[in-house]
């Protein structure tokens, strides 16, 4: 450990969905500790992200994306933002400047009223690169909650990620570092980083409303005689019909699903790993808190 004064705290990435939290804090770590995909709200629970440099230690939080909640599961990731707010240090709001504030925006806005003034709020305008009028976007958004300090980058940018990390890095309270310095880079066990890394690669391939509505549990994670991880992963569907799209003619998008996340698994783990998924229905399960503990989500 460190000897003398050591700097540490939470930092809390937060904002509407698909707005690029994930990628901006796999990019600050260096590696990639939360699952991405195009579609909104991929990221359901809070993940921890830890970034030991010298005597200062950033506990990133990246949180589900803000938005109205219709169900348990959305309620779920509503508490997951505010709990991450309640014990933060610095705040990343990152929005998309590619488009105009939305109600979803004045959402987090509001939620963020109350931190004002008591811990530094970054309002970081996402896609810089992407954006036709980026001055004028991060204006509009500044609007939301005037007084805030405005950063411009593109996420997917490592230059950008370490200039903002570094920012932040600066802004540590003294404290202890909360988790030792060779720490994994993040907070999720092997397991959870499993049932992650499948959904993920679901939710990539399929289309509408299922990639929703699919949950992923890991029921077997074994180390093997033979060197090889054996995995099995299950992939809850809320409806008898979803099963057959899930599986695909022939089990083919089951095999594309197995095969992406196979390979993102073997680069983590850095053994061979033989992934077996299997396809089961839990009705309603976004609906029942009782099924989302069940399912991880508690």
């Amino acid at each position: 450990m460190n000897e003398g004064t050591t700097y540490s705290g939470f930092v809390a990435l937060v904002g509407k969905p698909n707005v690029g939290k994930s990628t901006l804090v796999n990019s600050m770590l260096g590696v990639k500790i939360a699952p991405i995909s195009p579609k909104p709200q991929t990221t359901r629970k809070r993940v921890r992200g830890i970034h030991t440099e010298g005597n200062r230690q950033i506990v990133f939080v990246d949180t589900p994306g803000w938005h109205e909640a219709a169900d348990a599961m959305s309620e779920y990731m509503i508490r997951q933002i505010t709990e991450a707010l309640a014990e933060v240090n610095v705040v990343l709001w990152l929005v998309d400047l590619r488009h105009p504030p939305t109600h979803e925006d004045e959402l987090v806005a509001r939620a963020l009223r109350p931190l004002k003034g008591q811990v530094p709020i970054f309002l970081v305008g996402n896609k810089a690169d992407a954006a036709k009028y980026p001055e004028s976007a991060l204006q509009a958004y500044a609007e939301l909650l005037p007084g805030l300090e405005t950063r411009m980058i593109s996420a997917q940018n490592e230059r950008d990620a370490k200039a903002l990390r570094d920012e932040v890095l600066a802004l540590l309270p003294e404290g202890p570092f909360f988790f030792p310095e060779d720490y994994a880079k993040g907070d999720q066990t092997p397991e959870e980083w499993a049932a992650e890394i499948v959904r993920e690669e679901a939710m990539k391939r399929l289309k509408e409303e299922i990639p929703y509505s699919i949950a992923t549990k890991t029921e077997e994670f074994e180390l093997r005689d033979n060197g090889m991880f054996y995995i099995q992963v299950n992939i809850y569907v809320e409806r008898e019909n979803h099963k057959p799209i899930l599986i695909g003619a022939g089990g083919r998008m089951l095999r594309e699903i197995g095969a992406a996340a196979r390979k993102q698994l073997e680069v983590f783990l850095a053994h061979k790993v033989y992934l077996d998924l299997q396809v089961k229905v839990y009705p309603n399960w976004r609906k029942d808190p009782e099924a989302l503990r069940e399912l991880g989500y508690h």
